[in-house]
């Protein structure tokens, strides 16, 4: 049985419900958008991630018995709205970006169209998953970049919350990421598993040889092997001695790696091991990715920074009521509605539609976003797409597509994007209201 998601919420999300129940308004239909008003300061771009965990978690929004207890046994709604709440389910419309799009500030990234009752509840659990899975597939992307094509492998479960880090094996993957240590999102997912031995195993051993023999026998030859636990020009040469040429990769997990990269792919090549591959890793970012493109470096391990979102975690996305109905009504008119207020908060009012313009090179050149009929010229490039239509998943594809749509819409966009210095949004955001 899949768990419900239904308490991945906040308090006043039930509160407001019940409110609106008692004051007639909870059926009207509402519109609510998802955006983020700016990105991470110095990043060019987002990367939209999450969506399919999104649908799942639309799905599995339920309020079964014990739900309904304990929200009962706590006093946090009263009678009349449990009783509605056991009945939940979603069964209005959802459109987004689909995921592994690029997005800028003011992009309405994911619009839930419902009653305000079934729409509102789902607010917490929407942004805690975009919010989080965006920030890890944009730290991955930048990595991607910085990688050059080497493959890059996701080892950072040990940095985060056990469920956060499957999460970000996933986003990982669809910002670049070749493969994940993590089990669980192997299992989960599909996606690629790596994985060999740490200096425990070197240690258990009652010398470096003894272990590297052990692994060989164990693993074969095409195994990766550890040789920086003690000196790792011993280590290389104890490697290729017990592997022979057919030996896998080295990895290197500490010292000067664009020293050691270069003196072990020397040693290697005179020790016959020309095919030997070497794996770096060692609290690598996209600035240590960066700095080693000169080095003789095969593939690159990530963990703590990426799953962190290399220093911007959260995409800081808000879901905010756009427009609703003027009563229950089924044919009442929608009427765009806004928050005002200090301090950079304000947001526009009315369902939006979204379009990337190209210049005449057929690279992107503008976000536009606009409430009312779509310019013609922009009506082939409009980027929400639907999700659910009538509380049923219209949207589901594998996520090798999203990773492969990343690369695309990436490679599409002005060359600064994929510069790792700080600077504004590659692309502008216009807006066009009627």
């Amino acid at each position: 049985m899949v768990p419900s998601t239904a308490l991945f919420t906040d308090r006043y999300e039930l509160t407001m419900l019940q409110a609106a129940l008692r004051s007639g308004a909870a059926h009207r239909r509402s519109v609510f958008e998802v955006f983020t008003r700016r990105l991470p300061e110095g990043r060019r771009y987002g990367v939209v991630c999450g969506t399919g965990r999104v649908l799942d978690a639309v799905e599995n929004f339920r309020f079964d018995n014990s739900i309904l207890s304990f929200l009962e046994r706590e006093r946090v709604v009263d009678a009349p709205t449990l009783e509605w709440l056991a009945g939940y389910r979603f069964r209005g419309d959802i459109l987004g970006y689909p995921e592994g799009e690029v997005y800028f500030p003011g992009s309405p990234i994911m619009r839930i169209e419902g009653t305000f009752a079934e729409a509102v509840l789902l607010e917490t659990v929407v942004l805690s998953i975009l919010n989080h899975d965006s920030a890890i597939a944009a730290a991955a992307s930048r990595m991607a970049v910085a990688a050059s094509g080497r493959p890059l492998m996701e080892m950072g479960a040990r940095r985060t919350h056990e469920l956060a880090a499957v999460a970000a094996s996933r986003a990982a993957y669809v910002g670049g990421f070749a493969s994940s240590s993590n089990l669980a999102a192997g299992f989960r997912y599909g996606l690629p598993t790596i994985g060999t031995s740490a200096h425990a195993f070197t240690l258990l051993h009652d010398d470096e040889r003894d272990a590297f023999t052990a692994q060989v026998e164990s693993l074969g030859r095409g195994t990766t092997l550890l040789v920086d636990t003690f000196d790792v020009a011993s280590a290389v040469r104890a490697a290729v001695e017990i592997a022979g040429a057919e030996l896998g990769a080295v990895r290197i997990d500490s010292g000067d790696l664009l020293l050691l990269a270069h003196r072990v792919r020397q040693q290697l090549d005179d020790l016959g091991a020309k095919n030997t591959r070497i794996v770096v890793t060692s609290d690598l970012d996209e600035y240590a990715i960066a700095s080693l493109a000169a080095a003789p470096v095969d593939a690159y391990g990530v963990g703590t920074s990426l799953v962190t979102g290399s220093g911007q975690p959260t995409c800081s996305m808000v879901y905010k009521l756009v427009a609703r109905a003027t009563s229950d009504e089924p044919g009442a008119p929608l009427v765009p509605v806004a928050k005002k207020s200090m301090g950079g908060k304000t947001s526009i009012g009315g369902r939006k539609w979204a379009a990337r313009r190209l210049d005449a090179d057929g690279v992107a050149e503008a976000e536009v976003i606009g409430t009312g009929p779509v310019p013609g010229p922009l009506a082939d490039r409009q980027l929400l797409v639907p999700l659910v239509l009538g509380g049923e998943t219209v949207h589901r594809e594998p996520l090798d597509a999203a990773r492969a749509r990343h690369i695309e819409i990436r490679a599409g966009l002005p060359l600064s994007a994929t510069q790792l210095s700080r600077g504004e949004p590659v692309l502008h955001t216009e807006y066009i209201t009627h």
